[in-house]
């Protein structure tokens, strides 16, 4: 059991997204940084897709009931138990009765909590997210308050091996963690200054000349009016070579559409299903992560990829998260 004392700005259950339900209309959702949450996962030998707590800029007090195993992965919000500072990126048994708090921004924006077990709540349309507009998913469809108590599901024997292995030094302690961590080609994704690769989008070469170089050799900033659904970017405004009547089409986490006003929209989580702007393109998946840790008033640049080197990318990095799965698994049976 888990008590939350403080909410945070925006502290939300979220796997990996509800999928399968976009042609009814009903969005996937799902963690900004799903590189985050599935390591946070493997530290606490839970299933990758397993639910965990996503947590935005301002983050949570949470009092835990009972000894408990758990990670924090992603952006670095000063996390600190009973006042201790706790490291990121490696499994932590934490006492029960001790108190975690997040306290000021170092670097990305979304940290991620992954406990034992997963997060004891309903699944809706096969999927624990938390959709907060429509109230679904999640810890009553909606973000923490205060008050309300979070319960952890059955753990696998996989947690079971790491909780043994770390239970003899948390004697005399509010916490006790592993003494080792990730490898820093996991982290790479929240560097300050942040260059994302880009695919041309289906209606790229429509746009004019002049947007086209401008979208790859100029800077945008994150708008303060961004969110899950979407970030807004402020910079060179860019326009069609001529009008264009668009039907709606089915959209994807990461597009890039591009409106009347030449402001552009990435389409985030929390996205709608389908949508009739014109594409200028589409963000690599392996980018993703470090496209969800940008803050509002950060800056973005676009590199442009090709589709087969995007796909390159992404099999590179899921060969690396398999292997660092068997790391994991090796260091607590050995």
């Amino acid at each position: 059991m888990i008590a939350v004392r403080k909410p945070g700005l925006l502290s939300t259950i979220q796997d990996l997204g509800r999928n399968g339900y976009q042609k009814y209309g009903v969005i996937v959702s799902g963690s900004m940084d799903p590189l985050a949450h599935r390591i946070a996962n493997m530290l606490v030998g839970n299933e990758e897709n397993e639910a965990v707590l996503e947590i935005t800029l301002i983050g949570p007090s949470l009092e835990f009931q009972e000894t408990t195993l758990i990670s924090i992965c992603g952006g670095d919000l000063s996390p600190s138990i009973n006042g201790k500072p706790v490291p990121l990126r490696r499994s932590l048994l934490i006492k029960a009765g001790s108190v975690l708090t997040f306290g000021g921004c170092r670097s990305g924006c979304r940290s991620y909590l992954a406990i034992a077990g997963g997060f004891n709540v309903p699944p809706v349309m096969n999927s624990k997210s938390t959709y907060v507009r429509a109230g679904i998913g999640g810890l009553n469809g909606s973000s923490l308050k205060e008050g309300d108590v979070l319960e952890s599901g059955t753990i696998h024997k996989k947690s079971e091996d790491i909780i043994e292995y770390l239970l003899p030094y948390l004697e005399g302690n509010d916490f006790t963690e592993i003494d080792w961590s990730i490898s820093s080609e996991f982290i790479s994704a929240y560097q300050q200054k942040k260059s994302i690769r880009v695919i041309p989008g289906t209606e790229y070469e429509l746009f004019s000349a002049e947007s086209r170089e401008q979208f790859f050799n100029k800077s945008f900033k994150v708008s303060a009016q961004s969110d899950r659904m979407g970030y807004r970017l402020e910079g060179p405004s860019l326009h069609l070579e001529s009008p264009l009547e668009m039907i709606s089409e089915a959209v994807a986490f990461g597009t890039i559409q591009v409106p009347s006003n030449g402001n552009p929209i990435i389409l985030l989580a929390d996205r709608q299903t389908t949508g009739g702007y014109p594409r200028m393109g589409y963000i690599a998946t392996v980018d993703l992560p470090l496209l969800a840790q940008a803050k509002p008033g950060e800056e973005l640049t676009f590199n442009r990829v090709s589709h087969d080197v995007a796909q390159e990318l992404y099999i590179d990095r899921e060969r690396q998260l398999r292997q660092l799965h068997q790391g994991i698994t090796l260091k607590f049976n050995s």
